[in-house]
Formats: structure tokens, sequence, C-alpha cells
């Protein structure tokens, strides 16, 4: 008789190594233990300053840091400044969401680091359980990402761009540009609005982002852009040369009023667990716009907005998606290349060459 050759098993796939950086005792401790509680992360150890994170880097090696933004000796944003010029990393920022910490954290961002969460309320036990599942899945994704060594200038509100008079005309779009992007999309959207010229159609924006960030977001891209930027209002007329960002915490929809759009403001519920959700937006532009718009995709973790852009593409919008070698998660993109739902599939760094080539074919069209 033949022996039976025992079953080869593949190895244990290797675990998510992740070093935590904050000054709180306590917030090491739960961040500790809720990494710990996933089978697929492994937590090398804690520092409570840059410091010591530098050395704990060096010794432990590990694939994904947690960084605090305030700490002592060296705050989190410089010490992430050296990190990504010598050493880059995957980095998920944890920030107070306050004001200064939605403006450091958005900092952070540009600077490279991959995603960001609020500070774990510790007063909130009911809520520690989605704040873990959160953590986890962002850990996951940085786990997954590309980051390459990089020393970028923070752009400062202190020397605005200077608008032309054609961004501040007062006059009604009758096109539409919709972008949707999660992960990785504050620096994405920015790198394709400060290329677009100030007499664009109306753009309207969502991307996952929580309250508090929403306003300090549109007003670092007002600064930066020849469009005028700002947050969407309830009822707000969507006007050219102007991009209204949806607020944290809202749906944005586009609605048809007579010749005009406008912005509708909900407090609906989650859709794809998001709120703002990028179908939602999607979904009215298709159905208020058809042909009369464009729709974009940008970076992102999950699927939403992928089927928003088909329905999009559907009703005749000319529709575009961030390339995988691009995008920093190819997830949202990557789910609306694979369901059809982009008619061009493009580099960031061509995207906003797309969006004025397609907008001036359409006024072509339209005379």
């Amino acid at each position: 008789m033949t022996a039976t050759s025992p079953a080869i098993q593949a190895p244990p796939a290797r675990k998510i190594r992740v070093l935590i950086v904050d000054d709180s005792a306590l917030v090491r401790r739960i961040l500790t233990d809720m990494l710990s509680s996933d089978p697929t992360i492994e937590v090398l150890g804690a520092a409570g300053d840059a410091f010591i994170a530098r050395e704990k880097i060096k010794a432990l090696n590990p694939d994904v840091l947690t960084l605090d933004v305030e700490m002592p000796r060296m705050d989190g944003l410089t010490f992430l400044r050296n990190l990504m010029r010598l050493r880059p990393l995957p980095v998920v920022m944890v920030s107070s969401l306050t004001a200064h910490g939605a403006e450091v954290t958005l900092d952070a961002l540009a600077i490279g680091a991959v995603d960001y969460l609020p500070k774990p309320r510790i007063d909130l036990a009911a809520t520690l359980s989605d704040y873990r599942d959160e953590l986890i899945a962002k850990v996951r994704t940085a786990a997954a990402t590309r980051v390459y060594a990089r020393d970028v200038p923070i752009a400062s509100a202190d020397t605005p761009v200077v608008k032309s008079q054609g961004s501040r005309q007062l006059r009604t779009t009758e096109r539409i540009v919709a972008i949707g992007a999660s992960t990785g999309g504050t620096e994405a959207i920015k790198d394709v609005l400060v290329k677009l010229p100030p007499d664009m159609p109306g753009v309207v924006i969502a991307q996952h982002i929580p309250k508090m960030f929403s306003g300090p977001f549109a007003r670092r891209l007002d600064s930066l852009c020849r469009m005028t930027v700002a947050e969407a209002e309830d009822g707000q007329q969507i006007l050219r040369g102007h991009v209204y960002i949806a607020p944290g915490e809202k749906h944005l929809r586009v609605v048809r009023d007579g010749a005009r759009y406008r912005c509708r403001l909900d407090d609906g519920p989650l859709v794809n667990r998001h709120k703002p959700s990028v179908d939602v937006l999607f979904r009215s532009v298709a159905e208020e716009a058809g042909r009369n718009a464009i729709g974009v995709i940008l970076t992102g973790m999950g699927k939403d907005g992928a089927q928003g852009l088909k329905e999009m593409r559907d009703a005749g919008c000319r529709t575009i998606a961030q390339d995988e070698a691009s995008s920093m998660v190819w997830g949202m993109p990557g789910e609306a290349v694979a369901i059809g739902a982009a008619a061009d599939v493009l580099p960031l760094m061509d995207i906003y060459a797309r969006i004025i080539a397609l907008a001036d074919e359409m006024d072509v069209t339209r005379t």
C-alpha cells in the first residue's frame, strides 16, 4: 500500500505589528487592549513620547504606528515629519476632536499619515465597541498602504491664493462635478482642486470626515484653490467657480430648482456606514443632473460611491475613477472599476485635466 502523504498546512499569516505612541498611560492601555483583542494584530509595545518611540521603532520594526498629536518634548506633527522623511511608516493619527486638533490632523495627512481617529471617549463606554472596530479596521488598512519618504511643506492660510473675479461671479452652474473619497481623500481632493481654473462648473464633494473636521478642511482648500471652497449649507445655490464640501455627519444631495441646482443636507441614517455618503451624493446627481454631470471617485476604503457612480454612468454622466497605483487605498475606486462604473481610470495627477476636458466638451455640445 502507498502511504498517504500528510496534508501540507500553509504557514499562519504574519500578524500586523503595531507600536502605540501616546502621552496618556490610560489611552495607551485602552488602545493596546483593543488592538490585542484582534488575532491578526500584535501590539509590540507603547511609547509615551517621540524620543522613546524613535528608539522602539529602531528596535522593534513595527508595521504600523498609532500616533498622538499632542505630546511632551516633541509634538506628534514634528515627529511625523521626521519619520516620513527618514523612516516612512504607515501612521494612524489619534487626535482630540477640537478645532485645533482638526487643523493639526489635516497637517498630519498632508505630511503622510494614512488616517486618523478621535481620542477614545472613556466616559462613553457604550461606544467603545464601535471605536474598537473602527480602530482595528484603520490599522489593517494602514498596514496594506504604500507609504513613501517625503518632506512636504505645510500650506498656510496666511498666504492665500489670489482668486480672480471670475471665481466670485454669482452665476448659476449648468454643469455639476461630483467627487467622492475616503481614506487618503483629503490630499487627493486637494491635488485635484488646486489645478482647476476659477470658472469651472460647480463642484460638490462627499469626503468621509468627522463634523469637527469638515469646516477646517473646506477653509484650508479655499486658501489653496482658485475656486471658492466652503462647507455646504442647506438650500444653497450651486454656482460656477464654487466648491461645496458635505459637512461631517450630514448627507449632501443635489436637487434641481428650476434652472438651478441647490445643496440639500439631511440627517438621515448612515449609508454604507457613512454620513456623508458618496452613494447618496452620486445618486442625487444622477437623478437631478443626468448628462450634465461628471462623477469622480478617489482613494478610499470600502465600496461607498461605487454603485452611485454606476448609476451616474447609466444616466449619461461622464465618470472617472482614480487608478490603483496612485490610490492610497484602492477600495472605493476599485469597486467602481469592478462593476463598470468608471469610463476613465486615471492616475491622480491626470484627473484634473480630464475633468477640465470633459467640462469643455460638455459646453461645446450644449452650444
